[in-house]
């Protein structure tokens, strides 16, 4: 049988390991990137590494989810990334230059290569035929050693997609129709390969809808050909010299599969407050809607926007409604400025915002008191966009317009009818505005070496976690339900944004908006546990999730299950991550619950934990899903104190074979 694009990029870099699903393997990353509101602490621990420049190709810093500055904080932060950015030999995406996973494809991705980028919608890139992984900061930090990083062998299902998109239809609804049939947790382990003539006719910025919002299923990535469509889009940002074609064997061997005809796609809608929970929007109860967003990286493109001025040409934006619009890049910005679409929307009563993430992360247009907002971003978990009582649902830009027109949900085609055909119309720019000003390039390394990395009174260390003890008595400081977001735990905001390079003050408000009393809580155990459902820690990338609650002596999370990259994340931290045995057990534990867990050290190594519940009387079983590598992470407390061991036997080997040499 042959190989799908998925397996031949993991060949093509791998190092050591298995290439059986489930199993780790080892391999050779190109690129990473960060962004500024997770950065900080993957630049505090590669600083902690103690290496003069990065070990890989490309490394690029993005300065554009935070950009409103409500006091020092931001802009001390945006200072030290930048400088150690040219420490490290890291490019720097200034502010205003657009939003990371546009920039990044537009400007860097390189099709058959691999990418491990500090934020969950990394996979973004997987429209040019590049497989893009998101990870938490630590793993960033790792990759930019130019180690070998460990990957779970995903799954590969191969989605066939036929028809071609009807006039009003976007590549949201792809997506939404993805996450219908296979909900917020079914992608766990896999990535999503998109074939066929359907993708053939679907161009990189439509490609980039899908493949970002696979995050959405807990896949660990989505990808497709690098084809003709990627040719041109290359060709058109003066980067054809680095495209190579790179598809699947026509007899490519699957571990899935799906078909999807995109001619029978209608408009969609998710609804509050997970993003598979969606249904037709004909079929949605017809509410006031206060407030409407055009944006992120998701649905900002060229043809994006494009299509929603086209919609609102003639009309204006309903009374009621707060209607505002974020492109994703400058240069898209510029060539929609160019072709008078920009204008559109202004006479249509469209608010522009920053170039930058702002909404989508609930940093600026907030929603009001239990307000209805319609928005064109990734997620609409509660509290995602900044009020917990708000509802947020999820559509396409044709669609957003048309609801920010009538005041309640409505796709395109309710408001200018037959002339939606000439959305069919839009594509993509031939040759987009090529300048890259706005993308500071490393220094040579010499140079670099004689930079001083700034650091504002809000940037404190990196916490270190302990290794685990050889028992623990421990309490159980928060039960939690099914679903818990990386939101809940960290609460975005531009305000709390801001706090995320200070662990002592960013902790006091972990589960801030979940469980009020849970920092001072945890903070009195000194040593604690934490207890969830199905899908702890689904989300965003933010490792600050387990950061924080590593900081205030969180030991232990045991859930029924636990999200890819969530786990990644407390495993890098020091944070033993538990699955019950018999899910029933969850019942059974109450909040302020003391668990007991003798002979841990060698219980972690046979990854069955037997755990006494002291306060009940009963014992319960628990698993950990642990390869031999995560388990030696754990056992030596933590990604950081891990690899400080392996690049302290590497230089060793290093030093006596230079000495051998001599």
């Amino acid at each position: 049988m042959g190989k799908s694009l998925t397996r031949k990029i993991i060949e093509s870099h791998y190092v050591s390991g298995s290439m059986v699903p489930g199993e780790d393997v080892f391999i050779k990353v190109d690129q990473s990137l960060t962004h500024d509101i997770n950065a900080v602490m993957t630049y505090l621990a590669f600083e902690a590494m103690g290496l003069d420049r990065i070990g890989i190709d490309c490394c690029v810093s993005y300065l554009d989810h935070n950009l409103l500055y409500l006091d020092h904080k931001t802009p001390d932060d945006h200072i030290y990334l930048q400088s150690a950015a040219r420490r490290f030999g890291v490019h720097v995406s200034r502010p205003g230059n657009g939003i990371c996973h546009t920039v990044q494809v537009s400007r860097f991705a390189v099709p058959g290569q691999i990418c491990m980028g500090g934020d969950s919608h990394t996979p973004h890139s997987g429209s040019v035929g590049m497989l893009c992984i998101g990870v938490g900061g630590m793993d960033v930090a790792t990759a930019m050693t130019g180690l070998p990083m460990r990957l779970s062998m995903p799954k590969v299902v191969k989605v066939y997609l036929t028809g071609e998109l009807q006039p009003g239809c976007n590549a949201k609804e792809v997506i939404l129709e993805m996450l219908r049939r296979v909900s917020i947790k079914g992608g766990l382990g896999n990535v999503y390969e998109y074939v066929g003539p359907g993708a053939a006719k679907l161009e990189v910025p439509e490609r980039a809808t899908i493949a970002n919002m696979g995050a959405e299923m807990g896949a660990t990535a989505s990808i497709f050909p690098a084809d003709e469509q990627v040719r041109k889009f290359m060709a058109a940002q003066e980067r054809e010299g680095e495209y190579i074609e790179l598809l699947p064997d026509e007899d490519a061997e699957y571990d899935g599969c799906m078909e999807i005809n995109l001619s029978e796609l209608v408009p969609l809608i998710a609804c509050p407050h997970q993003p598979d929970h969606v249904i037709p929007i004909k079929d949605t109860e017809k509410k006031p809607v206060q407030q409407v967003f055009l944006g992120s990286c998701t649905n900002a493109s060229y043809s994006d926007i494009a299509k929603a001025a086209l919609v609102f040409d003639g009309h204006f934006v309903h009374e009621n409604v707060s209607c505002t619009c974020a492109v994703s890049s400058r240069q898209v910005y510029r060539d929609l400025m160019r072709d008078g679409y920009i204008d559109m929307l202004l006479h249509a009563g469209v608010r522009m915002l920053e170039l930058a993430c702002g909404p989508c992360c609930a940093i600026g247009q907030s929603p009001a008191t239990e307000g209805v907002a319609v928005r064109t971003s990734n997620r609409n978990f509660k509290g995602r966009a900044g009020n917990p009582n708000a509802e947020i649902y999820l559509v396409s830009p044709e669609s957003a317009a048309a609801t920010a027109i009538m005041g309640t949900f409505a796709s395109a085609e309710d408001i200018i009818g037959a002339d939606i055909v000439k959305l069919k119309d839009i594509r993509e720019p031939e040759h987009y505005t090529v300048e890259d000003s706005m993308i500071i390039k490393p220094l040579p390394e010499e140079e670099a070496k004689k930079v001083e990395i700034v650091r504002g009174p809000n940037i404190k260390y990196l916490p270190i976690p302990e290794a685990p003890e050889a028992s623990m008595r421990i309490c159980v400081s928060l039960k939690g339900g099914d679903n818990i977001t990386t939101d809940d735990i960290t609460p975005a905001s531009a305000e709390f944004s801001s706090m995320r390079s200070n662990i002592p003050l960013m902790s006091q408000y972990c589960y801030h908006r979940y469980d009020p009393d849970f920092a001072a809580r945890a903070k009195e155990m000194g040593q604690s546990i934490i207890v969830g459902g199905e899908n702890y820690g689904q989300g965003s990338s933010r490792e600050h999730a387990a950061i924080n609650p590593m900081f205030l002596g969180v030991k232990a999370v045991i859930a029924k299950s636990i999200a890819r990259i969530h786990k990644g994340n407390l495993i890098n931290h020091g944070i033993i991550p538990m699955l019950f045995q018999n899910p029933e057990d969850y019942e059974k534990i109450e909040l302020g619950d003391e668990l007991e867990f003798e002979n841990f050290l060698n219980q972690i190594e046979a990854r069955r934990v037997t755990v006494q519940n002291r306060t009940k009387g009963f014992s319960f079983d628990v698993k950990l899903e642990l390869s031999d590598n995560e388990t030696e992470i754990i056992l030596s407390g933590g990604q950081l104190s891990y690899l400080k061991k392996q690049l302290a036997a590497q230089n060793g080997e290093k030093e006596i074979s230079d000495h051998c040499d001599g």
